[in-house]
């Protein structure tokens, strides 16, 4: 064999063992990340581990991990791994919105070497601009990005190969699917979680509420609530006070959910604060007014009634902040509202709220109830309505104070039908028991 024929066959040789080597180490991360996607690993280890494997063997500065979040407009992309090799001691590289909008756009791997010859990011050849070289594919799931699989500045002057952007591409496809099923299985936790701890909430809110009526002679009085969501914002209570008078309220705190139902749980504390001292009702609703005021966000506010009543005078004291007018009927068939007597509660610092005293006799009946009653529609968007309410009432004024609310819930379960429940519904009822 002659000399030049013998050097030609060990450069092949060797050619060909380093591209044995290459593709050696091209499984050997490939099944790492394999084994990686393929376990129960955190999405934040995955992806930490893919980033690791293409800063080894692509022998870059840094490499990153950013997921699509198609939320958000003006940055749909959030980096959530990034890694630099420590020997560089860099900052960190961050796609310019150009970059981004080209990967959207056209959904398939960049890869640039030189930016100051590149003419679709000639604005970037600024000797400033510390990113030299870039590599970057997408994460597709099913067809649909989810994120980029980005590496920067490469080692060798030569810049990203064809190989590289191959290898890239590969480990992209191999993870995309498992970085998806991954993200949307600790959603479900996260979203399992949530559901407990409503359940939760829920549990406790209901222990709030009366869990009996009180018994009083000559007076039925009966109520009830439904939240719109696991936890709602309305609140209903009894409160008794001495053997002459019971506390009655109802209120319904802005939002729904949780942030509402603190807020009520809050209120409620307050409110059974004022009752147990017998505080007149014009200072309990100023306390209770400056309490939501300077604790709560000024989008939070609750309409509010509170009464008192006197069982031996048979009289009801009350203050009505910004609720639902509550409907008063007295022995005739026609009835009256107990009108505002002041704001809703936490709009004002300091404002101020009157007390009046409505007479109460024999046969009355007084109901008090949130805006979820007459606001509930049916699928032709029609609302229930103070009208509907009223003649319920009418029809069923006999009828015990338990009898008459649950009539009304039927009234407006049967006028909702099918649509869903759109704000929680709450519902007092007081009736004075007719004299024989």
């Amino acid at each position: 064999m002659k000399k030049t024929d013998f050097s030609d066959e060990v450069v092949r040789l060797r050619n060909e063992n380093q591209r044995l080597r290459r593709a050696v180490e091209e499984l050997s991360a490939l099944n790492e990340i394999a084994t990686a996607v393929g376990s129960t690993l955190s999405l934040d280890r995955i992806l930490d581990l893919i980033v690791k494997q293409c800063l080894s063997h692509l022998e870059v500065e840094q490499g990153a991990v950013m997921l699509l979040d198609e939320q958000r407009d003006k940055k749909p992309f959030e980096t959530v791994v990034r890694r630099a090799n420590p020997a560089g001691g860099q900052l960190p590289y961050r796609f310019d919105a150009q970059l981004t909008g080209w990967m959207l756009k056209n959904k398939k791997p960049l890869l640039i070497n030189d930016f100051f010859t590149d003419d679709r990011f000639h604005t970037f050849a600024d000797t400033e601009f510390p990113i030299k070289s870039l590599l970057s594919v997408p994460l597709l799931s099913k067809g649909r990005m989810i994120g980029l699989l980005s590496t920067f500045n490469k080692n060798a002057e030569s810049g990203f190969s064809e190989d590289d952007q191959r290898l890239l591409s590969i480990i992209a496809t191999q993870s995309a699917q498992a970085i998806e099923n991954t993200r949307l299985l600790e959603e479900e936790q996260s979203l399992l979680r949530i559901q407990d701890e409503l359940r939760l909430a829920y549990e406790i809110q209901i222990q709030l509420l009366p869990t009996s009526t009180p018994r009083i002679e000559g007076y039925e009085i009966a109520g009830r609530a439904i939240p719109a969501k696991e936890v709602g914002g309305d609140y209903y209570d009894f409160i008794p006070i001495d053997k002459d008078h019971i506390a009655f309220c109802l209120g319904d705190v802005s939002g729904k959910g949780m942030p509402a139902s603190l807020l009520m749980a809050n209120l409620q504390a307050a409110v059974r604060m004022q009752a147990m001292h017998d505080a007149a009702i014009d200072e309990s609703m100023d306390r209770l007014n400056k309490l939501l005021y300077c604790s709560t966000a000024s989008e939070k506010f609750a309409t509010f009634f509170y009464a008192v009543l006197d069982i031996r005078n048979h009289e009801i004291r009350y203050a009505n902040a910004g609720h639902q007018y509550p409907f008063h009927f007295s022995g005739s068939e026609e009835h009256s509202e107990l009108t505002s007597t002041g704001v809703v509660l936490g709009i004002l610092e300091s404002t101020t709220f009157r007390e009046r005293t409505l007479s109460f006799k024999s046969g009355d009946i007084l109901v008090v109830y949130s805006d979820g009653i007459t606001d509930a529609v049916n699928t032709a968007d029609e609302e229930f309505g103070e009208q509907r309410l009223l003649e319920v009432i009418m029809n069923n004024r006999e009828e015990t104070a338990g009898k008459l609310v649950n009539a009304i819930f039927k009234a407006v379960q049967l006028h909702s039908g099918d649509a869903p429940q759109m704000d929680d519904m709450t519902l007092l009822a007081i009736r004075r028991e007719k004299s024989v």
